[in-house]
């Protein structure tokens, strides 16, 4: 099928359901179940999995679709589930039964998900991690701590990584599971960020069990499966919106607009500077999405998120500089109840303490070089003296 016709067809769809569930008079739950069975969740997923089998790139065509009736970003509602546990379970799941049953909840919001990784000892190097999974008849035991992970509070699932043999090198030795957040022996506690606010948290697992049937991948092949995850996850995190001139730099522009009496001709220069950069990145994501196959991205993703990262980190230090003074007051350090409303992105100043995130979380900056020079450029790579070594062999500190 044509690209046009594809589009045509994507179109239609989008048309069809807000016709039929106008976003202004049906619960977003409604709106989205039915975007999914529509097969506008992820166009380029199989049909019957909440997509059409077309391109990625066609994915804006809905979205805007959707939008411009009234209806909500699907991605913010569900961020984690939308952007990188939706193309794992896809690819992944043991039968495709259990993929829709997962995959329709997670597309209209009734089922948050959220993503154990991260450990205390196992940030950038998430290959050594520790968290242990050992089989009991049909089910697994899993020990260990989780940190820094996003919406855990409101989770219904969390895609799990454990290691299941420590005799096999670090990054063989692990199998990746959809743990139960409501299970016994799950314990989530709230992580308070400099912003006051506490999106992310840390999670215990103590003896909490897993159905070896919510296992994908298989066994000892947890790497590959969570390579899926994360070259989606910095995808997701990258790619801005397509629309000139919104996302972060929209906020630098708005600011600039409101305070007259603070403009400087270093501060415009800088400003267009920062314009011209983000409207490169536009471009350069939107050429991306044209060109996207049906496919799962590759290591090229990390170029967009290393770029998104650190261009907003410098917009908004930015806008604090526009604000002098200013800058440095701060309204509240009160917790947010849900971390998920319309407004949580606060004020300018809150704003700016939390992009000093963005280079480390989704992979640090460090590490996409890493990958960007090994993987995408063909450098020789950094000396691994573990390579080969069984993990329990490895030292820790």
């Amino acid at each position: 099928m044509s690209a046009v016709t594809d589009a045509a067809r994507v179109e239609e769809a989008a048309r069809k359901v807000v016709a039929e569930h106008d976003p202004r008079q049906v619960s977003t739950r409604e709106l989205l179940g039915a975007c999914f069975d529509a097969g506008l969740a992820w166009v380029h997923f199989p049909e019957g999995l909440g997509g059409l089998g077309v391109s990625r790139g066609l994915q804006t065509v809905a979205d805007e679709i959707v939008r411009a009736a009234g209806g909500p970003s699907a991605f913010s509602r569900n961020p984690i589930g939308y952007g990188m546990a939706a193309p794992t379970i896809r690819e992944h799941a043991q039968s495709t039964e259990q993929a829709r049953a997962w995959l329709r909840p997670l597309a209209a919001a009734e089922e948050i998900w959220c993503q154990l990784f991260s450990e205390p000892g196992a940030g950038s190097d998430l290959a050594g991690l520790a968290t242990s999974a050992v089989p009991d008849g049909a089910e697994w035991v899993v020990n260990g701590q989780k940190v820094w992970t996003s919406l855990a509070h409101h989770a219904r699932w969390g895609l799990l990584l454990a290691r299941t043999d420590p005799d096999q090198p670090k990054h063989k030795g692990l199998s990746y599971f959809v743990l139960d957040m409501g299970a016994p022996g799950v314990e989530t506690r709230p992580l308070r960020q400099m912003t006051g606010q506490a999106e992310f948290n840390e999670v215990y697992l103590n003896d909490a069990r897993v159905p070896d049937a919510h296992r994908l991948g298989a066994v000892g092949d947890g790497w590959r499966v969570a390579l899926t995850t994360l070259m989606n996850e910095r995808t997701a995190i990258g790619a801005g919106s397509s629309l000139r001139g919104s996302g972060t730099i929209a906020d630098a522009v708005a600011l600039w607009a409101a305070r007259p009496d603070c403009h400087t001709p270093v501060l415009r220069d800088r400003l267009a500077a920062l314009w011209t950069r983000a409207e490169a990145h536009r471009l350069t994501g939107e050429r991306a999405r044209r060109s996207a196959t049906t496919g799962s991205p590759g290591p090229e993703g990390s170029i967009s998120k290393l770029v998104s990262a650190e261009l907003n980190q410098q917009i908004y230090e930015f806008c604090m500089d526009l604000l002098g003074l200013e800058g440095t007051l701060y309204g509240s350090y009160a917790i947010s109840e849900d971390g998920r409303d319309a407004d949580w992105r606060g004020p300018i100043q809150q704003r700016f303490l939390r992009s000093r995130a963005n280079t480390i979380e989704g992979g640090t900056s460090e590490v996409l070089r890493n990958i960007l020079g090994e993987r995408v450029l063909g450098l020789p790579g950094e000396p691994r003296t573990d390579a080969g070594k069984p993990w329990k062999e490895i030292p820790r500190g």
